[in-house]
């Protein structure tokens, strides 16, 4: 029965996820700001962990590329920037068939209008050898609607952190499993440990089939 369930769960689970991912809301709770919330999207290649001090869910696939919805105000952005480089030759059984190049943490701060939309704006490496030598001193930017730069990314640690979350985290894994849970057993679990041993290509191949 539990074989049975699990493509219905692992389905039912990234239909959600499609959904939400058309704009992730950044706060808790309903503020009144809310409804002239702006957008700042951010490509496959930018993995945003933290939004003035909340952690942003991980959508099991870090490339995807995402909007964020920001409330009016000043923001603060955590964010990290990964490339990825297929191995040129034979690779040895076991290894990773990709060369992934990841930069430090960093952090942007910037005043968001309401209603407008923003993105990251970087110099994309056109190898590894040149996304190897630029990575250590990588920034991007905050650009508006039109053109204008905003603000520049610079190294983040949890100490520089200005602003604090706006509303209170909520959420407990344990709760959350058990919203999962069939007949006493966690599908949630059962699609986690699923996952973890599906290679990147199985992963990419499953979500596109399961979003089209």
């Amino acid at each position: 029965m539990g074989r049975a369930l699990l493509p219905a769960v692992l389905l039912s689970v990234l239909v959600g996820c499609s959904s939400a991912v058309t704009k992730l809301e950044t706060w808790e709770g309903n503020p009144a700001t809310a409804v002239n919330a702006s957008t700042l999207k951010a490509p496959g290649a930018i993995h945003v962990s933290r939004v003035n001090g909340r952690a942003m869910s991980n959508y099991l696939m870090d490339d995807l590329a995402l909007d964020y919805a920001l409330l009016p105000g000043e923001n603060e952005v955590v964010f990290t920037y990964k490339t990825i480089w297929a191995k040129a030759g034979v690779v040895k059984n076991g290894e990773s068939k990709v060369h992934v190049i990841e930069s430090e943490p960093q952090v942007v701060r910037f005043e968001a209008s309401p209603n407008e939309t923003y993105r990251f704006e970087f110099d994309k490496p056109e190898s590894r050898r040149q996304a190897e030598q630029v990575i250590p001193e990588f920034s991007a930017a905050i650009v508006g609607a039109d053109g204008k730069v905003l603000a520049q990314s610079s190294k983040w640690s949890p100490a520089d952190s200005t602003l604090a979350a706006r509303t209170p985290v909520l959420g407990d894994q344990a709760a959350n499993d058990e919203a999962w849970s069939n007949d006493g057993i966690s599908s949630l679990s059962r699609l986690k440990a699923v996952w973890a041993t599906a290679t990147d290509e199985e992963k990419k191949a499953f979500l596109r089939w399961a979003f089209e």
